[in-house]
């Protein structure tokens, strides 16, 4: 049983998907838990139903229980004393002593403390990759400790206490909380780090690309001289930030790295073969979709090889037995013939690898993309020219109303500013405001022929039920 220095814990902002793991880990580590938020949705309610969680909606001050001596509060623009109400109780008691305040990157590297710590970092593919590794790992009988910030269909659950010597942990490079500016990362104490491909991202908080990549540098500089690094060569700056690393690094990648995926071969269950400076390690099968899931594999592979930590017929065992993530890339509905597909579309670079996924594995179908600039950094002026070249290879596009919060913390555009923008760049876009008015729209096109993407980090306005629902009615399978 991992020690814990505090005995009842109370979690602000619950329903966010990492605090919810973070409370999942606590509550197995032996600390009761409680949490609150404004409101929950699928998929985190039934998460917290299924982990039987108390959490109480709306936020009030009377949520904080007595007794509770750890007060963590989410990253969110609402969790601040002047505004909320419950937070203003929270640092009340904290000042009187009666409670510790804490980010859950704080309680992260508190639980972590004196294992294994195996941190995947990066702009993009973090979240598959320690899914990836944990399946695997999990499956060799390893039974190692991780926390997903997200809802993993393999392995079966976001957040795991294990016997085992590896904490497996997801690494994200934004502010760790409100008062403490801090990349959630540098409180952890990595003895190995995995490296997915790095692009800049998060434009309000980093706004030059020599700022997004500082985190980045203090993290590695925190890993022992004999733990291992293991990067991707892929992204649009990975090159960049490798060429200035003087310690060994393994590299991995598509076309360059020591660790590449030869020989790929497209289909319902796409195959590769791994290979380490150009011999044949293993073959691989899969039903991910897309190019970056093969590039995940990739670096999973160059990390618990390298390590030895399993061997190739168990990696590759895991790889194909592997079921992916809710919302990124998953099929929302077998009921209808048409593929709809869920992409995690947070950054230009994850919404371009979902919609090359979708034209690599449905290229007769005409591909419909439902949007929602729900980030910060979709929402900045700074990055609207992403809006030029985003949605290539999408025959008309659905873009939802811009999300209001944070709007006073930076340069907001607005939907007429996108849709000014993205018609400039010859793209077929129609904007809705309403779930009603999404579902009238679309159906005014959906045919047989189609496929759709879902791409957002929101909840699309209730989008995400609806068009799976509405296939199913037009188009049963």
């Amino acid at each position: 049983m991992i020690s814990f220095p505090f005995r009842r814990a109370h979690f602000i902002g619950i329903a966010g998907v990492g605090m919810s793991a973070t409370a999942t880990l606590l509550r197995d580590a032996g600390v009761a838990v409680t949490g609150s938020d404004e409101a929950v949705y699928p998929p985190i309610s039934e998460v917290l139903r299924a982990e039987k969680l108390d959490f109480r909606t709306p936020y009030a001050p009377a949520n904080i229980p007595d007794g509770a001596d750890l007060i963590v509060i989410g990253k969110n623009a609402k969790l601040v004393p002047a505004t909320n109400a419950e937070v203003a109780e929270a640092f009340a008691r904290a000042g009187r002593g009666e409670a510790k305040i804490l980010s859950f990157a704080d309680v992260l590297g508190l639980l972590s403390a004196g294992r294994e710590a195996i941190v995947m970092a990066g702009s993009f593919g973090k979240t598959t990759s320690v899914s990836m590794m944990a399946h695997c790992l999990h499956g060799a009988g390893l039974d190692p400790s991780w926390m997903i910030g997200a809802v993993p269909l393999s392995p079966p659950a976001a957040a795991h206490i294990g016997t085992g010597a590896q904490f497996l942990l997801e690494g994200d490079e934004y502010p760790s909380s409100n008062t403490d500016d801090r990349s959630k990362f540098l409180h952890y104490s990595p003895a190995h780090v995995l490296l997915t491909p790095l692009a800049h991202d998060h434009v309000n908080v980093f706004p030059t690309v020599g700022e997004y990549l500082a985190p980045f540098e203090q993290l590695l500089r925190m890993v022992p001289e004999d733990g291992l690094i293991a990067a991707s060569t892929g992204g649009e700056l990975s090159a960049r930030f490798l060429e200035t690393q003087t310690r060994p690094i393994v590299t991995y990648g598509i076309q360059r790295g020591e660790w590449q995926a030869a020989g790929i071969l497209w289909g319902g269950r796409t195959r590769f073969t791994l290979t380490h400076l150009g011999k044949p390690v293993t073959r691989v099968e899969t039903g991910q979709l897309g190019l970056h899931n093969i590039e995940n594999m990739v670096g999973v592979g160059a990390f618990v090889l390298t390590r030895g930590l399993v061997s190739a017929a168990q990696y590759a065992g895991a790889m194909a037995s592997f079921r992916g993530i809710l919302r990124r890339l998953d099929r929302k509905s077998e009921k209808t013939s048409l593929p709809v597909f869920e992409g995690f579309g947070s950054s230009y670079d994850k919404a371009r690898s979902a919609i090359a996924a979708m034209r690599q594995h449905f290229p007769e179908r005409r591909l419909l993309a439902v949007f929602e600039p729900h980030t910060f950094s979709w929402r900045n002026r700074a990055t609207l020219h992403w809006y030029d070249t985003v949605f290539e290879g999408c025959e008309k596009v659905f873009v939802y109303e811009p999300a209001s919060q944070g709007a006073a913390t930076h340069d907001q555009i607005t939907l007429d500013d996108i849709m000014a923008r993205l018609r400039a760049a010859g793209a077929d876009v129609v904007p809705v405001s309403t779930r009603e008015e999404g579902v009238a729209e679309i159906g005014k096109v959906l045919a047989a022929n189609d496929a759709v993407l879902l791409l957002t980090s929101g909840n699309l306005g209730g989008l995400i039920e609806a068009v799976p629902a509405l296939a199913e009615a037009r188009f049963p399978g």
